[in-house]
């Protein structure tokens, strides 16, 4: 898995998975290093102000057996499952270790949820214990009494009312702990979609999870890990991810992970965070990315050490992937999967795999295709279905409790996303859109991914949303909800300026012809822009 190739074909030909007959993210992630080098840092907390606070692997191993133990003597047992209601923090990460060694199923919700969606989590998952902070422990309490599994709640805040003190448990429980012998197979984590076309469903993944993420870790990393090598993402760890494109895999390759607890995503505290912590390995989605636009002169303001950035979980677009070439002077390795099966496609500069517009060639270990509605690989530029072939370590092992949904995931040994693309003659596959994105306009399927990315390259536009508008003449017209940057204030003369700007870089077929100004953009905690809040809207405003 370390050894480093001089070229995309030597590295996906020559890879081959080795998988051991008994695997524990656990201790992998903690009691591995812990017996080599116990001192060796795992996690840094970054502070505002003063030195950041440390975690070593030794510390990770012992606290996580003590958490475990406790657990265990609160009747947690294997295969139970145990949700994690917190930001990024030690706590965090040692809760998270302690789920996976007692054989129990981690279920990471991010805080930001309401008390709906919190409610829907926890049913359909049966947790039965919940670790959380002080604004959790608040959520949990106005809908305790429909949570029929749940029996223990934990807090990192102390103890509040049927709440137990985190820090007390893990200091009164011995710090030894014999891990369950679990099998990559066993399910180690359920991580619920994010929501964007229909009700969210927990994807159930094995202990595999983890090695499968690794070679695409080091193909987006560059050969992570390298010497002085420090990881950071502002992505929630509460998402696959902060959780698997970041916080396990760093720990894992005996990297430092950085964690910063940020109520929400501000340009000029992730720079201030990169710049003091001096990160070398970032994992930024595409919107963070587009949000640091609006910073100007980065590279005069910050002293940045960067080594590598990853993006994922939409679509980077090429203006994005331009402006960071020219403002951070660094090459954005944009890579792709889903929930249910991550990571499969990506770039990397150090391999000659890059080119804007593109999300990448298949990862070593992963072979994906574009295909049609019965399964079929379509040749280069025909647009389809992107899909991944099973088996494979870092696919999902279901749709918890509801195998109907689970089988109509895969046509024959394809696993589909849902995601539109095709592949060029030189074997990058393009992201086109979400079935339920694409917008159809005088006989083109347009994505909205691409108007959205040339939108933000405009100098008055921080972010923006592009959806289809039901036309009688055309089918639907493309239309743009924007947020503007500060400064900027909307009118006529900015619309047309806006239209023209889309029309000139991209086709006269894919401008929008209307462009409305917004104050905010509703965002998955995963960062995505939740495109059916437009869609729905652009249809009322139709139908008046």
């Amino acid at each position: 898995m370390l050894q480093r190739y001089v070229s995309y074909a030597s590295f996906y030909g020559n890879f081959r998975w080795e998988m051991p007959a008994r695997f524990n993210i656990g201790t992998a992630v903690s009691d591995h290093w812990a017996a080599r080098e116990p001192d060796r840092i795992a996690l840094f907390d970054y502070r505002l102000d003063g030195e950041a606070a440390r975690l070593s692997y030794g510390e990770l191993a012992t606290r996580s057996n003590a958490l475990a133990n406790g657990l265990k003597s609160l009747g947690v047992r294997r295969g139970d499952r145990v949700a994690l209601l917190l930001p990024q923090s030690f706590e965090t990460a040692i809760a998270h270790v302690a789920i996976y060694k007692l054989g129990a199923i981690a279920v990471p919700l991010a805080l930001l949820f309401g008390m709906e969606a919190l409610e829907y989590r926890l049913q359909t998952a049966g947790v039965k214990a919940v670790i959380t902070n002080s604004a959790g422990v608040a959520k949990l309490g106005r809908i305790k009494g429909r949570l029929g599994d749940l029996e223990a709640v934990i807090s990192i805040d102390g103890a509040e009312g049927e709440a137990q003190d985190f820090h007390r448990i893990v200091a009164s429980h011995p710090d030894d702990f014999a891990a369950e012998d679990t099998t990559p197979d066993d399910p180690a984590m359920m991580i619920f979609t994010s929501g964007t076309t229909g009700p969210p469903k927990g994807a159930l993944h094995g202990h595999r999870v983890l090695l499968g993420h690794l070679p695409g870790i080091r193909m987006a990393h560059e050969f992570l890990p390298q010497p002085g090598d420090l990881m950071w993402t502002p992505a929630d760890w509460a998402w696959a991810g902060g959780l698997l494109n970041a916080l396990l895999p760093g720990l894992y390759f005996g990297v430092p992970v950085v964690s910063g607890r940020f109520d929400k995503f501000d340009p000029e505290a992730a720079l201030g965070l990169v710049e003091k912590m001096r990160v070398r390995n970032a994992f930024i989605p595409p919107t963070a990315l587009r949000m640091l636009k609006s910073i100007k002169g980065i590279r005069n303001r910050f002293k940045l050490d960067l080594r590598t950035i990853g993006s994922a979980g939409e679509a980077l677009g090429r203006e994005t992937y331009d402006w960071a070439q020219a403002e951070l002077g660094m090459t954005v390795n944009e890579f792709y999967g889903q929930t249910e099966c991550n990571f499969v496609l990506s770039a990397s500069a150090a391999l000659g795999v890059s080119r804007g517009g593109s999300t990448g060639k298949p990862v070593p270990g992963h072979v994906v295709a574009v295909i049609d509605p019965d399964g079929r690989r379509l040749g280069p530029g025909e647009v389809g279905e992107i899909a991944v072939q099973r088996p494979d370590p870092v696919m999902f092992l279901e749709y918890w409790r509801n195998p109907e949904a689970t089988a109509k995931k895969f046509i024959g040994d394809w696993m589909t996303t849902g995601d539109q693309g095709f592949e060029d003659d030189d074997g990058y596959v393009h992201f086109v859109g979400r079935d339920d994105d694409l917008i159809t306009s005088a006989g083109f399927r347009i994505g909205p991914g691409e108007i959205e990315d040339c939108l933000t390259g405009h100098p008055a536009v921080a972010l923006a949303a592009a959806v289809g508008k039901p036309d009688a003449m055309r089918t639907e017209i493309v239309k743009a909800y924007v947020v503007l940057k500060d400064g900027f204030a909307g009118g006529e003369a900015l619309v047309e300026d806006i239209k023209l700007w889309v029309r000139e870089r991209l086709s006269a077929h894919e401008y929008p012809r209307e462009v409305e100004f917004v104050d905010s953009m509703p965002l998955t905690t995963s960062g995505k822009v939740i495109r059916r809040i437009f869609r729905d809207r652009a249809k009322r405003e139709a139908a008046l």
